[in-house]
């Protein structure tokens, strides 16, 4: 471990992270329709929904390898944790 942080590797994978978590949380407004949450904070919640979706789903048995493993299990995070702030953000009246 101390190697791969030692040779950037830790920083690289979080750069990557980042990257297609912001993609993600583009692409996941986009699924997840009405009551905006707009641009911005869909692209937070999309990075933070790839942290959560690489460390929450392979805790209960859903691991898909590769880039593309890593862009839906971003993607899924992404789109619970709006699903997530939508229900709790108070309604409208």
């Amino acid at each position: 471990m101390e190697e791969e942080m030692a040779s950037g590797g830790f920083w690289y994978g979080l750069l990557i992270t980042i990257v297609i978590g912001a993609i993600v949380g583009w692409l996941a407004g986009v699924i997840v329709k009405g009551g905006g949450s707009g641009l911005v904070m869909n692209v937070v919640l999309g990075i933070l929904g790839a942290l959560v979706g690489g460390w929450l789903l392979p805790m209960i048995g859903i691991s898909w390898g590769g880039f593309w493993g890593a862009f839906f299990m971003a993607l899924i995070g992404a789109i619970i944790l709006i699903l997530i702030v939508r229900l709790l953000r108070p309604g409208p009246g």
